[in-house]
């Protein structure tokens, strides 16, 4: 397996991983909204390869942390794997490569919707343990933070996500 950053040319690829993954487009449509955003990072758009076929994707994106100021933080969404090749580490190797490359940018943290089971085991932990709230009324487990090498206690209030995000 290789994972790299996503090129131009696995746009095509990288939507029909995501339309196999979710059985919808909505996360298709979400990346491709980011891309034209000011939000998305080229570094942080990762695809997974397996013999030269993109079979997994990955996209840290930024939203807004909106306390007594306005700070910047990652976003993990979407992480998509051909069904396929589930269960099989690509997932896992795509969120670890990412969280390097974050820690390596020095960002602070990243803040995921997901299933706690699947990101705990990545130091994720229920965003309350940091005084950050979810912009929606969801189970406090599934709303989880990643602090990263540059955290600090700042970094708390409630999540903002960028108007691409309705499309999901």
């Amino acid at each position: 397996m290789n994972i790299r950053c996503e090129t131009l040319q696995d746009h095509s690829a990288i939507t029909e991983v995501k339309v196999l993954a979710f059985g919808q487009e909505n996360e298709a449509r979400l990346v491709e909204e980011i891309r034209r955003s000011d939000r998305y990072i080229p570094e942080l758009s990762l695809v997974a390869e397996v013999e030269n076929i993109v079979v997994g994707y990955i996209l840290f994106s930024y939203i807004d942390l909106v306390d007594t100021e306005t700070l910047q933080v990652l976003g993990l969404a979407p992480v998509a794997v051909r069904p396929e090749f589930q269960r099989k580490g690509i997932g896992s190797a795509l969120v670890e490569a990412g969280l390097k490359i974050a820690d390596t940018k020095k960002e602070a943290i990243v803040i995921v919707l997901g299933h706690p089971q699947f990101y705990n085991r990545f130091g994720f932990q229920p965003s309350v343990n940091y005084q950050i709230t979810s912009p929606f009324p969801v189970p406090e487990d599934v709303f989880m933070v990643k602090p990263l090498k540059s955290y600090q206690q700042k970094y708390r209030g409630k999540v903002v996500y960028p108007p691409a995000f309705e499309t999901v």
